[in-house]
């Protein structure tokens, strides 16, 4: 089983029930365990077309499924939820996220861990820090050598 944290993010609808409702969804979900959730935070959009406030929070799980697997369980949570990808960060009946799975660090076009803007969003690491504080602190070493990694490709071509 792997430990991970999954950011969840509603503005459309009963935004209260869909954040409920998807922590429930995933709680069914084969070979995983809802650890802990965060307290629930109303934040402004960040990016995107004109929308309303979200909530937001982070889910603690142990896993045993795999990346992709899970990704794919979250995009089936979404779209149970009522989820229509439109317009890049439009508005949304649940968002999913996962933030961060184990000591994983993969950057891929179909999906990148830890997330990587995790650093830059408030409504992420306010609801980690509350849950989770030392994963920021592990997120930020990652970054940081990931840094060190691309430069020194660089300086070798």
């Amino acid at each position: 089983m792997v430990l991970c944290y999954i950011g969840l993010g509603s503005n459309l609808g009963d935004r209260q029930h869909n954040l409920s409702t998807a922590v429930r969804k995933m709680k069914s979900l084969m070979h995983t365990k809802v650890r802990r959730v965060s307290s629930v935070i109303e934040t402004p959009p960040q990016g995107g077309p004109v929308q309303g406030l979200y909530l937001n929070a982070v889910a603690e799980i142990e896993t045993g499924l795999d990346p992709y697997s899970l990704l794919v369980e979250l995009q089936n949570i979404e779209a149970a939820l009522g989820r229509v990808r439109t317009a890049l960060n439009g508005p949304r009946t649940i968002d999913l996220d996962i933030l961060t799975y184990g000591d994983v660090c993969m950057a891929e076009e179909a999906l990148c861990i830890p997330h990587p803007r995790i650093l830059e969003r408030e409504f992420v690491l306010l609801p980690l820090r509350e849950i989770a504080p030392s994963v920021i602190e592990k997120v930020r070493e990652k970054a940081k050598k990931a840094v060190i990694k691309a430069k020194r490709k660089k300086r070798i071509k």
